[in-house]
């Protein structure tokens, strides 16, 4: 894992790309009703500015609050590297996943209206089993492999 803030910067832009594109595609689906190939390629339309977001908010707020609660919760130095890793991921989508659909919701769906709480709302309870099984299960492995076959000799 990144063991320096050069190392942690690409990570997290490696990290960023993958969820917020494959978030994207989730949420333009949910408005389609289904998913279609033209989605993959309308994605990418939204993908440069809710990349900058998803970086910002990652790299300020989420991973050093998910990390400091994390570490309340398991000791590096003791317990095994894949619990430290998960309660890293859990608490940043515990994290980001609103934050994110707030985004969304102020950029895409109308900016600020009567209904803006009660849409981000929606956003996030649809947003968030997407983005909990995409990051534990798809994008959080596939960041990690890529990771460390791109900078050699990382944990």
């Amino acid at each position: 894992m990144p063991q320096n803030r050069r190392q942690e910067t690409i990570y997290t832009i490696m990290m960023v790309i993958v969820m917020v594109y494959a978030m994207i595609c989730y949420n333009i689906a949910l408005e389609t009703g289904s998913m279609k190939n033209f989605i993959f390629l309308a994605a990418l339309s939204e993908l440069p500015i809710m990349g900058v977001v998803g970086f910002i908010l990652d790299t300020f707020i989420a991973a050093p609050l998910a990390k400091k609660a994390a570490f309340k919760l398991v000791t590096p130095d003791t317990d095994k590297p894949f619990l430290i890793i998960l309660a890293i991921s859990v608490l940043s989508i515990w994290l980001m996943c609103p934050m994110m659909s707030l985004a969304a919701t102020i950029l895409f769906k109308g900016g600020f209206h009567q209904e803006t709480i009660s849409t981000w709302i929606q956003t996030t309870v649809l947003n968030f089993p997407m983005a909990f099984f995409l990051q534990l299960f798809i994008a959080g492995p596939l960041v990690r492999v890529l990771f460390k076959r791109l900078i050699p000799n990382t944990k």
